[in-house]
């Protein structure tokens, strides 16, 4: 039998730098994958940007180039499978990935069409699956470990009118990360996903100009706030980081509170 220390040594606080290590981030021209990106950069990782927009990945290695990062455009359309394979496959090394890349189609359930539901399945689910499976299969093969952050949502843990197919879709993520964290483990690869309430961005500022729209959104978070990308930032570093060694096959909620009533 292995005898355990239980002597009180001297604790240090473990790191949250990334110096060294490489992260790819898919998704990476704006928004959430464009925050991650430079989170993960100044924290000293080099950052691997991944999407299908060439000039909006430049404008992100330059603004990361700016502020003292690293980070090099990787242009992959990761609905395609032959690209992942020959684009990302072929990195040198992954240590961490952020599995961003997403989309939505919100509609009623009785309306949703074939064509939006393959659309949203393919690029939240199929893709996410294979990027992450080639990203895992590097790091096991490199033979120490690596961390896996699925970007899902807090639509991973309830439901809502209107987005069935990415409740769905991110129900999925949910359960893909809690099998690839108990698979993975005993190769040091920890899996975990974020979900993130509504994010203010460009992208999503158009939606809560609607004042029923806002007013519901914000009476469903107990802070009554959005979400902003810094407040995803600090999570993607701390997952990705030595700091969360033993967190496996789990789900970090930044949610002000909602999936909490």
């Amino acid at each position: 039998m292995t005898k355990v220390s239980t002597k009180n040594l001297p604790l240090k606080t473990p790191e949250m730098r990334l110096d060294g290590r490489v992260a790819v981030v898919t998704g990476a021209g704006r928004g959430l994958g464009r925050a991650c990106a430079f989170a993960l950069a100044g924290a000293g990782a080099e950052v691997v940007l991944i999407s299908r927009t060439e000039s909006d990945l430049k404008q992100v290695a330059t603004d990361i180039a700016a502020e003292g990062g690293t980070a090099r455009p990787l242009v992959c359309d990761v609905s395609d499978m032959n690209e992942i394979r020959d684009k990302i496959r072929r990195l040198d090394r992954i240590d961490i990935l952020v599995n961003n890349a997403g989309t939505n189609a919100p509609e009623p359930f009785i309306d949703v069409s074939e064509e939006n539901f393959d659309k949203v399945m393919d690029l939240n689910v199929r893709s996410a699956f294979f990027v992450a499976q080639t990203a895992a299969r590097k790091m096991v093969d490199q033979g120490d470990g690596g961390s896996i952050i699925h970007m899902s949502s807090q639509m991973g843990h309830v439901g809502a009118p209107t987005r069935t197919v990415y409740c769905t879709s991110k129900h999925a993520i949910e359960g893909l990360t809690k099998a690839m964290g108990v698979e993975l483990a005993p190769h040091k690869v920890r899996v975990n996903s974020i979900g993130p309430t509504f994010i203010l961005t460009p992208m999503t500022a158009p939606y809560f100009e609607n004042e029923t729209f806002r007013n519901d959104t914000l009476g469903r978070i107990p802070m009554g706030e959005l979400g902003h990308l810094e407040d995803i930032m600090g999570a993607v570093v701390f997952l990705a980081s030595p700091a969360s060694a033993l967190i496996t096959g789990s789900s970090i909620v930044i949610d002000g509170g909602w999936t909490a009533w």
